[in-house]
């Protein structure tokens, strides 16, 4: 049986200062008044041991075994306490009788749970619980006698009693472990229970896998088929973008040349064009004189123009005078003729129409003044034709050298 040496409080409840009380051979007894921290300790042995239970620390929670603070002390986030077990005799679970000496500390932080260590190495709490458990303690071993509980070990049924002597002989940590490996049976047997069950399952989804397993075999061959197909079609792809490639490069040197040809020739036009520009002022000054002399000769031109029709006019109103004239003459050499034969006709007549002749002779001799005035008046008229003729001439050469002066 392992015997304890030390217990070791910090922050734990009342003790806010790190407090070490030694465990003597023998008996070791704590005497003082009410208030002054005894059940604390006690408190302290169940709580290091695995007490899980915070109605059994006299809290709410497990974060009120935290000093709380006073008046006078602020409160704090961190309790520890530390147990101290002598191991000489090498009766603890294996995996802790290496060591002479063995502490056992449980560590809280508020709002973060508490942890366990053993040795300074950190371990479960059902670790902890069966180190006590074997060295015939714990946190709800009968060892640790509060107010009350000597009658209820009394009065116990015999079950409890039951527990006691266990507790007395040692084997709690065996019924510990007695009780963990029948629920781990219990879990066996439930898990065999149900393998039944899944082997069916199982079965069925094997059917299901094969199925799928011939389906994914039947689509890899296509798989590599597509794969195939698509490498030739990628190299046909390959060829025809290389060919193009080459085309386009062969365009794009031709592209080239012509942009070194078009380039200087934007040159050689901006040159001209820097050029035009400088010449550009003086254009535009003969373009105004141009386009002054074009409204001059434009006002020219409206006023031959009208001068052209006004010319027509007199024109047409003498080829009017003329027809009249023609008409004239035709008629009044119809009458000389008429005349002549009338004359021809009295000559032949004789004598006995000298009446008649004096008349014709009267007649011809007006038609005679007649055919003088109609011969003046033609004269007069071809005069004035010829005159219109030139008019007409001049005014069509003034207008040619317009239309050649406004062209330029």
């Amino acid at each position: 049986m392992v015997q304890f040496t030390k217990l070791r409080l910090t922050g734990f409840k009342s003790f806010v200062d790190q407090t070490d009380l030694l465990i003597q051979p023998g008996m070791t007894g704590i005497v003082g008044p009410n208030g002054c921290g005894k059940s604390n300790l006690v408190e302290a042995l169940r709580w290091v041991m695995g007490e899980t239970s915070a109605k059994r620390m006299r809290g709410s929670e497990m974060d009120d075994v935290i000093f709380a603070g006073t008046g006078t002390r602020p409160a704090r986030n961190v309790a520890e306490v530390q147990l101290f077990l002598d191991n000489s005799d090498r009766k603890v679970p294996a995996q802790f009788n290496e060591y002479d000496e063995i502490t056992v500390s449980r560590k809280i932080e508020r709002g973060e749970g508490s942890a366990y260590r053993v040795n300074g190495m950190e371990t479960r709490a059902k670790d902890v619980q069966l180190l006590f458990a074997d060295a015939a303690t714990g946190a709800h071993s009968t060892a640790l006698v509060s107010q009350g509980r000597i009658g209820a070990i009394i009065a116990a049924k015999p079950t409890d009693r039951r527990a006691l002597l266990e507790e007395a002989a040692g084997i709690t940590g065996l019924h510990s472990r007695r009780h963990e490996a029948e629920l781990r049976l219990k879990a066996a047997e439930a898990n065999l229970a149900r393998l039944d069950d899944v082997i069916v399952t199982l079965e069925s989804q094997l059917a299901v896998l094969k199925k799928q397993a011939r389906q994914a075999s039947r689509y890899r061959n296509l798989q590599d088929h597509i794969r195939r197909q698509e490498a030739v079609l990628f190299h046909l792809l390959w060829t025809d973008a290389e060919a193009r490639l080459k085309s386009a490069e062969e365009a794009l040197m031709q592209s080239e040349g012509l942009v070194v040809s078009l380039t200087s020739t934007a040159a050689v036009a901006a040159t001209r064009q820097s050029e035009a520009a400088a010449v550009l002022p003086g254009l535009r000054q003969a373009e105004a004189e141009a386009a002054a002399e074009l409204q001059r000769l434009t006002i020219a031109r409206a006023q031959l123009d009208q001068e052209e029709a006004r010319v027509a006019q007199q024109r047409e109103a003498a080829d009017r005078q003329l027809s009249d004239i023609a008409a004239d003459t035709e008629r009044e050499t119809a009458l000389a003729a008429d005349a002549a034969e009338a004359q021809a006709t009295l000559m032949r007549e004789g004598e006995e129409l000298a009446e008649i002749a004096a008349r014709e002779a009267a007649i011809a001799e007006e038609a005679a003044r007649a055919v003088e005035v109609a011969t003046a008046e033609v004269e007069e008229t071809e005069t004035e034709l010829a005159t219109l003729t030139q008019n007409v001439a001049a005014g069509e050469a003034r207008q040619s050298a317009l239309s050649r002066r406004t062209n330029r």
